[in-house]
């Protein structure tokens, strides 16, 4: 996690680390994850260190965004943003999930809550379909739990790590 204690954080905010975890440890050729809030702010992401042993497994081409869980989380937010407004304007209803399939990637995008999106990138060589059946388990299992108050949390804890760490 962006976050790498949960020392002092909510039963729901570590509930929700444990599951991001999983879902990165567990499913093959995913490199990296962002849950985004409605208003594109970051509020959970994959280990940075997962990323780095990704980038250094792929000797070619890169293999995550170009260096932080904010990247990935400022694309998911524009990629939502897009699709929200692709939906309103041929008036199909709201978006479940927006996938982007690239030569060397993937990128994958679903909707968790009020607004908040999930966001993945998957390896080259990554099974879509397992991906977001994964991405689908993780929306169902927090999404009911993904409060406002519990967004707050989760953005007061990645603004004291980025303190901390400024320091």
């Amino acid at each position: 996690m962006t976050a790498p204690s949960t020392f002092g954080l909510s039963h729901e905010a570590r509930n929700l680390h444990w599951l991001l975890t999983n879902l990165v440890e567990e499913v093959p050729g995913i490199l990296s994850v962002a849950v985004v809030s409605s208003d594109g702010l970051l509020l959970l992401s994959s280990d940075q260190e997962r990323i780095d042993a990704a980038r250094e497994l792929q000797t070619v081409r890169r293999t995550s965004p170009r260096g932080s869980a904010a990247d990935l989380a400022t694309v998911v937010s524009g990629v939502g943003s897009l699709t929200v407004g692709a939906a309103r304007l041929v008036d199909f209803g709201k978006v479940k999930h927006t996938m982007v399939a690239m030569d060397e990637g993937s990128l994958f995008v679903m909707s968790i809550s009020d607004g908040s999106l999930l966001g993945v990138h998957g390896s080259a060589d990554a099974d879509m379909s397992v991906i977001a059946y994964h991405m689908a388990l993780f929306v169902g299992r927090a999404g009911h739990v993904l409060t406002p108050e519990l967004r707050s949390e989760l953005r007061k804890s990645l603004e004291s790590e980025s303190a901390g760490s400024v320091r």
